[in-house]
């Protein structure tokens, strides 16, 4: 039997199919980023607190993990359609590799020891500031998220007075907030991963969307 035009059978016909989220064949990369900021900050700020003395075992870590691991996370955040991860991630990779680059592979010979100190200091500053604007869009994330990005806040800005003055103390100090962060990062990580694996919340988050 021929249908007239517009009839509801015709209409059904020609009906989009459901559109498909951004990226929504791609697992939630998150997990992954915060695991490998939380592991390598964990190495870096435990020598910062002074009870390690072998800064050189962080750098393969800042290379291959918190670097390249966590910015690879910032692009698959990216083709989900996560402006704040994506921006997140692929930052915190960037600046982990920089460090990395930074310690291991540039001449500071030429700079007296307060001079260095003090660059050091404003590279970790300028840090602190992208960290504090990340803080403002993590407080639409979640407690986990947000508990993470205060603390790194902090973190960045004790070191940079550290190096400043230097003071050892500080630094000290700026270590244990960085272990802090690490624990925290590692906490929204574990949330995010068993989450995934026990198809329900392990533990809370506090979301804020």
């Amino acid at each position: 039997m021929t249908q007239a035009p517009g009839s509801p059978s015709e209409v059904r016909s020609t009906s989009p199919l459901p559109a498909t989220p951004p990226g929504g064949f791609i697992a939630d990369p998150a997990p992954l980023g915060l695991a490998a900021f939380a592991l390598t900050t964990f190495i870096l700020s435990m020598t910062n607190t002074g009870l390690f003395h072998v800064e050189p075992v962080v750098f393969g870590l800042a290379l291959a993990y918190g670097g390249i691991a966590q910015f690879a996370a910032g692009m698959w955040e990216f083709a989900k359609g996560n402006t704040f991860g994506a921006t997140a991630f692929a930052s915190y990779g960037a600046f982990w590799i920089s460090f990395w680059y930074l310690t291991g592979h540039t001449d500071l010979s030429a700079a007296t020891g307060d001079q260095a100190a003090h660059e050091i200091g404003l590279y970790l500053l300028a840090w602190g500031i992208f960290t504090a604007y990340m803080t403002v869009a993590a407080t639409r994330v979640s407690g986990a998220v947000l508990a993470v990005f205060v603390l790194l806040t902090v973190t960045f800005v004790v070191l940079a007075i550290g190096n400043f003055g230097p003071t050892e103390n500080i630094i000290k100090v700026g270590g244990w907030i960085g272990v802090a962060t690490a624990l925290a990062a590692w906490y929204a990580s574990f949330a995010g991963v068993t989450a995934f694996t026990y198809k329900r919340p392990l533990v809370p988050t506090a979301p804020r969307e």
